[in-house]
């Protein structure tokens, strides 16, 4: 997903949780002569999130009580998006009424039928002129609107602040090229009892994920330009697995744990013994909501040397097997939840006296609107955390070119998670012939794709 420079800046709060299961939902207000509909939607925060949950279940009841007859079911999958799942629950029938898709799927799941077209319904939410054009044209499909733009984000340097004063680095002046995060990462490693200088993926398509993030920065691509054949078997992907292997055997800075789920290192880096990792700055609020990291510890900065970001997002998408009642309950939940200033995740205010970490900058998908004004101002009046933390990455952020996720990402990333494992793994791997072999398969992968 596109971002444009001088980008507005939000706290996206309350949008993942970290189990699987369904929500109860308060009892419902049925109203004379209101017809009764039931929706469900994802994202509901998990039992070990409880300040989160306890929010957004006010937040249905406070929804049902201004929309008499309406009952809302929530789901509390964490991610929201889980790639295993998604495709089997989508061809399933078994989605939710409003649930949630990543910018890498819009195509696919527009084109097979699975979204609503909620072109006459866009009215419903109140902001929807607001939202920035080129997010809502990445919904659009022959002149049909079939989502909600609801997240967008770039990548930096996510680093632990407090670490960086123990191990005698200035948390004020974060690393700004690969050496210096090499010799960061030394220092912090050497603090030893567990210390990890710099966390990395290696597999459940997040290791694929951040190689991504890597070559984009190096100033390479996932995909030839025509999007048919890989073009990541080049010098920019070898330095990637090159600086990781050395990191992680030259170096030993990357400890000797392999991460491959997103929880992985998320829980590592909530213990505070992981000094820096890739990641969009909704990395700071989730490591401090779900996994207990110290909120007054986190940083980012951007990312290091970097000619791109990757860049990507999400969007609302509704069950096109919704009535036109319910597909009308289910957006203006998705209106005051998701897109009204001072509500829901936007209440900064509730969020600062739940302990989350507001102040967290992260990429607005309403851009320089009035709405988008209204909601930094709001985020700026209410946080709980010194904004200097994020400054570099605020002013990296709005010079780096954005580049999108490439197309079939997420197969792609289950493949380049195998050269990711195969360097921090092994130290005798070949990084020519992972990487050969990775091509293979990515190329007939593409093929078969047509």
């Amino acid at each position: 997903m596109q971002r444009s420079t001088g980008l507005l800046l939000v706290t996206v709060l309350g949008l993942t949780a970290s189990a699987c299961g369904s929500g109860e939902p308060a009892t419902p207000n049925a109203s004379g002569g209101a017809k009764a509909v039931t929706i469900t939607v994802a994202c509901q925060p998990a039992k070990s999130a409880p300040k989160e949950r306890q929010a957004w279940d006010d937040d249905v009841a406070a929804f049902m009580k201004a929309h008499p007859g309406v009952t809302v079911k929530s789901t509390d999958q964490q991610p929201c998006f889980d790639p295993k799942t998604f495709g089997p629950k989508l061809a399933g029938g078994q989605m939710e009424t409003a649930f949630v898709v990543p910018v890498t799927n819009y195509n696919d799941v527009i084109s097979k039928g699975q979204a609503l077209d909620i072109t006459q319904h866009t009215g419903v939410i109140k902001t929807w002129n607001d939202l920035r054009a080129d997010h809502k044209e990445l919904v659009t499909k022959d002149g049909k609107v079939y989502g909600v733009p609801n997240v967008h984000y770039s990548v930096g340097l996510v680093y632990n602040r407090a670490l960086f004063t123990k191990a005698g680095l200035d948390p004020d002046t974060p690393p700004k090229t690969w050496t210096e995060v090499r010799e960061a990462a030394k220092k912090i490693a050497a603090l030893g009892q567990g210390h990890v200088g710099f966390g990395e993926y290696s597999g459940g398509n997040t290791g694929g994920w951040h190689f991504t993030q890597s070559i984009y920065g190096r100033g390479g691509s996932i995909l030839a330009p025509d999007g048919k054949k890989a073009a990541f078997n080049s010098p920019e992907g070898k330095a990637v697995l090159q600086n990781l292997h050395d990191m992680r055997w030259v170096d030993n800075s990357m400890g000797t744990k392999l991460l491959v789920g997103w929880e992985s290192l998320m829980v590592a880096m909530g213990s505070g013994k992981v000094g820096m990792m890739l990641g969009a700055p909704d990395v700071v609020t989730d490591v401090v909501n779900k996994f207990k990291g110290n909120v007054a510890d986190y940083g980012i900065t951007g990312f290091p040397e970097a000619k791109a970001s990757l860049s990507g997002g999400e969007s609302f998408m509704i069950n096109p097997k919704a009535t036109p009642e319910e597909a009308k309950a289910a957006l203006e939940w998705i209106d005051f939840r998701f897109n009204t200033v001072g509500k829901g995740r936007f209440d900064f205010a509730r969020g600062k006296a739940i302990g989350n970490p507001v102040g967290v900058p992260d990429n607005a998908v309403f851009g320089d609107s009035a709405t988008g004004q209204a909601i930094q101002a709001d985020r700026v009046k209410n946080a709980s955390l010194p904004v200097a933390n994020y400054d570099s990455y605020v002013q990296a952020a709005g010079t780096i070119p954005p580049k999108a996720e490439p197309l079939h990402a997420q197969e792609l990333y289950a493949i380049l998670d195998v050269p990711m494992s195969g360097v921090l793994s092994r130290k005798d791997a070949g990084i020519d012939q992972l990487l050969a072999d990775a091509e293979t398969k990515a190329n007939s992968m593409l093929a078969a794709k047509g």
